[in-house]
């Protein structure tokens, strides 16, 4: 079953790219005690991921964290090497903290995994948005397959 609003973030290690190199990270470090507002997308360079979903939090970011974000997350069912690449080939900077969920672990616990091997992708995060507030989900947008319209970031902006 999916994770819903009023629902705790399950507790797993996801990784992110720093100075010197790969690092694990727990979803209790990066939600606890923060308002986050947190995406997931199938795939980094992915057309509709690379090309709309993560530019528009990057795009609208500021506007984001005026409204009392701490932190704006996106994840994808990537490795973190890809992960990165992908940050610096979109100009993500400090705007958006890109995990990796290299084996979809993330993505099965939050019963957000789609099957995308007729894509030839295996197991992948549906695209969604949510806001989360000390790792409880207040709102959450979950998008139907091939679809970007409820998990942008204008219509997490709305929710803010």
């Amino acid at each position: 079953m999916a994770i819903g609003v009023g629902d705790k973030i399950p507790d797993v290690t996801l990784q992110t790219m720093a100075a010197e190199g790969p690092r694990p990270i727990s979803t209790r470090e990066v939600f606890a005690g923060k308002k986050v507002v947190l995406f997931g997308v199938p795939g980094a360079f992915t057309p509709t991921c690379s090309d709309h979903h993560l530019p528009g939090f990057v795009l609208r970011a500021e506007d984001i964290l005026k409204k009392g974000v701490d932190r704006i997350v996106g994840t994808a069912v990537n490795d973190v090497f890809v992960m990165d690449a992908w940050g610096k080939v979109r100009e993500v900077g400090d705007k958006v903290l890109l995990l990796a969920d290299g084996n979809g672990d993330f993505a099965r616990a939050l019963g957000l995994e789609q099957d995308s091997s007729r894509w030839g992708m295996g197991r992948r995060s549906r695209r969604y948005a949510a806001v989360v507030e000390d790792g409880v989900v207040k709102t959450l947008h979950v998008e139907e397959p091939g679809k970007l319209e409820v998990s942008t970031a204008d219509a997490i902006l709305q929710d803010l």
